[in-house]
């Protein structure tokens, strides 16, 4: 079995955000996107790794390397992001002697009992509702629930399942032809070469895919949809911080997870707030939001914010003196 992860997405629907740090890396309930994915398959008896890397990949390296020297792993680079297909195609090579592929792409975090993907008989594709499938490829069944059809986000849906970044794929060697074959023929969705046409033209040649259903699938490309999945899994067991030393005359609302070292005075933090190491606060207000590591936040007030590495943020002041039957309207000027 082997496992293959691409991440050499730009991530540009969390720019700025994504400018200096790679989508993978964004921490949910204080820990990156990626610990979920890879400690998902460990759990499942995976040790053998390929990641396709890109854009800061560098980063991605160094903290594999680093939180998960255990792992066999190995890394290529795609230079020109031309999709989901073309991140499979260029490791190839590094895939072609596995029985058993895993393919989970970098920016989804997903719940489900993953042994349900192990044992089956068949590849399969996981799969979750959705009320617009327009958004997403989708899946299409015929005879004995086995997939018919795959389509890259239909103008006219014929069905509501949608594919969420999971396959689990037993006839390699078709999936490398049929990657060859796209590839070389130029057949291109929307200037690209997704996954989507590779698993439709293996059905097409007589593999067989099933479907599993995910409990839960969080695509964690959009600011909100990372906020929302923050808040969730802090809501969860084992995921929020317990112990927490005491902070200057603040209030810690909980949920939160708050990173090392970090010093918060006269603050009021939470709920549903990761915090990463060595962050200063003072005299601010945080609540669902996402805070970078070594960040400085001073006189803010700041809802539904993520807020990078290395960031520094310092609100206004006002002293006043006000006379009676005053009104004052400090907020923002309305554009």
């Amino acid at each position: 079995m082997k496992a293959i992860i691409p991440v050499a997405g730009a991530g540009t629907r969390l720019r700025p955000l994504t400018y200096t740090q790679p989508k993978p890396l964004i921490p949910v309930a204080g820990k990156p996107i990626i610990s979920f994915i890879i400690e998902q398959l460990v759990g499942i008896g995976i040790r053998d790794f390929v990641f396709v890397i890109g854009y800061l990949g560098e980063k991605i390296r160094d903290y594999v390397d680093r939180e998960y020297p255990d792992i066999n792993r190995e890394y290529v680079v795609q230079d020109v992001r031309l999709g989901s297909g073309h991140a499979i195609w260029v490791a190839r090579e590094m895939i072609q002697d596995t029985d058993e592929l895993f393919i989970f792409f970098g920016d989804v975090i997903i719940d489900m009992d993953f042994r349900k993907v192990l044992e089956n008989p068949h590849s399969c594709l996981c799969i979750k509702k959705v009320a617009d499938p327009r958004e997403f490829g989708v899946v299409e069944y015929g005879r004995n629930r086995l997939v018919k059809r795959v389509v890259e986000k239909p103008r006219i849906p014929k069905s509501d399942m949608a594919m969420v970044g999971f396959y689990k794929v037993r006839e390699v060697p078709q999936l490398i032809e049929a990657l060859e074959f796209n590839i070389s023929h130029n057949i291109r969705s929307s200037g690209e070469f997704p996954l989507t046409d590779v698993l439709m033209r293996m059905i097409e040649r007589g593999v067989k895919f099933s479907t599993v259903t995910v409990d839960d699938w969080f695509n964690c490309g959009k600011k909100e949809v990372l906020l929302d999945t923050n808040a969730a899994f802090l809501d969860r067991a084992g995921y929020a911080s317990d112990g927490l030393p005491p902070f200057d005359n603040s209030i810690i609302i909980h949920p939160v997870s708050i990173g090392k070292d970090c010093q918060i005075a006269d603050s009021i933090i939470g709920p549903h707030v990761t915090i990463g190491n060595h962050t200063r606060i003072s005299r601010a207000i945080v609540s669902d939001s996402i805070i970078g590591n070594y960040a400085h936040l001073q006189e803010v007030i700041l809802q539904r914010s993520v807020v990078g590495n290395d960031t520094a943020i310092t609100g206004m002041r006002h002293s006043l003196n006000i006379g009676d039957n005053t009104e004052i309207d400090l907020s923002a000027p309305k554009s």
